[in-house]
C-alpha cells in the first residue's frame, strides 16, 4: 500500500462512496499525499456509475487541521515556481468537487480549521457534529487563504466573508449553521446513523436531475440574469429528454 493510498481510505457501500482523510495521529492535516490521494478517489468516485453521493470524513476526532507541519516547512523553503505549483494542487481538488456530477458531503466530527475548513466548505453540502469546530486562522501567521475566499464568497455575504476570513476565530458548529457554512448540525451520540440517513436519501432520487442541478447551479456565478436564464432554459431542455424525467411523468401520470 503506497502513503498516498494509506492518507486516504476509499470505500463503496451500495450508491454511497466514501473518502476518509486516514492521518488521525496529525489530525489528518492536509499534506501533498493527503491532496493527491482525495482526487484520486474523487475521480474513482465519478467513473463509477453506481456512485450517487460521496461522502467525506476524517478518521479519529478531527475533519481536518489545515497544512501540517512540514507542509509549512516546505512552503517557507519553496521558490515561486514551487509554490505555484503547490497552490495549483489544492486549487484542482476544489474544481474537481465542482465538477464531479453527484453531490460532494463533508461530514464533519472535531476540528476543520484552515484548509480542512475550507475543504469542508468546498463540498456541495456540509454535516457536522455538535461538538464540531470551524475557522480560518491563517491571517494568525500571515497567510491568506486565497482560494478558499472564491468559495466562501458563494456561501456567505461579503461582509461575512471578510470577518471570517480577517479575524481568524473559531466558530461552533451551531454558530456555523446559523451562518450559512453548515447544512445540519447532528448530536455527537447520533452523528453517524444521522449522516448515514441524510446521504441515503440520494439513492431515492434522480442521479441525472441533480447532476444537471449542480452543474448549473455552479455555472451560473458570474452570468447575468438574462444569461442564467437561458443557461436554466436549455438545462430544462435537457432534463425533459432524460430517461428518469421521462419515467418520473409516466409514473406520475398513472396516478
Amino acid at each position: 500500500m503506497s502513503s498516498q493510498e494509506s492518507a486516504v481510505m476509499y470505500s463503496v457501500d451500495g450508491a454511497i462512496a466514501r473518502i476518509r482523510l486516514n492521518r488521525p495521529e496529525k489530525r489528518n492535516a492536509l499534506n501533498d499525499e493527503l491532496i493527491s490521494g482525495i482526487k484520486d478517489a474523487l475521480q474513482r468516485a465519478r467513473s463509477d456509475q453506481s456512485v450517487r453521493v460521496i461522502l467525506l470524513s476524517g478518521e479519529g476526532k478531527d475533519f481536518c487541521s489545515g497544512a501540517d507541519l512540514s507542509a509549512l516547512q516546505k512552503i517557507a523553503a519553496a521558490s515561486v515556481s514551487e509554490n505555484a505549483e503547490d497552490a495549483r494542487a489544492l486549487m484542482e481538488l476544489f474544481l474537481l468537487i465542482r465538477e464531479v456530477p453527484v453531490p460532494v458531503v463533508a461530514a464533519v466530527k472535531g476540528r476543520a480549521f484552515a484548509g480542512g475548513c475550507g475543504l469542508a466548505s468546498a463540498c456541495d453540502l456540509v454535516l457536522a457534529a455538535s461538538s464540531a469546530r470551524f475557522g480560518y486562522p491563517e491571517v494568525k501567521i500571515g497567510f491568506v487563504p486565497a482560494m478558499v475566499l472564491a468559495i466562501l464568497r458563494r456561501n456567505v455575504s461579503e461582509k461575512l466573508a471578510f470577518e471570517l476570513l480577517t479575524r481568524g476565530e473559531e466558530l461552533t458548529a451551531t454558530k456555523a449553521l446559523d451562518l450559512g457554512l453548515v447544512n445540519q448540525v447532528f448530536e455527537e451520540e447520533h452523528f453517524d446513523v444521522e449522516v448515514a440517513n441524510y446521504v441515503k436519501r440520494f439513492e431515492e432520487l434522480s442521479k441525472s436531475a441533480i447532476a444537471l442541478t449542480k452543474t448549473l447551479l455552479y455555472q451560473i456565478d458570474g452570468l447575468s440574469f438574462v444569461e442564467a436564464l437561458e443557461s436554466g432554459a436549455d438545462v430544462n431542455v435537457i432534463a425533459r429528454l432524460t430517461e428518469d424525467c421521462q419515467r418520473g411523468i409516466a409514473k406520475f401520470l398513472k396516478k
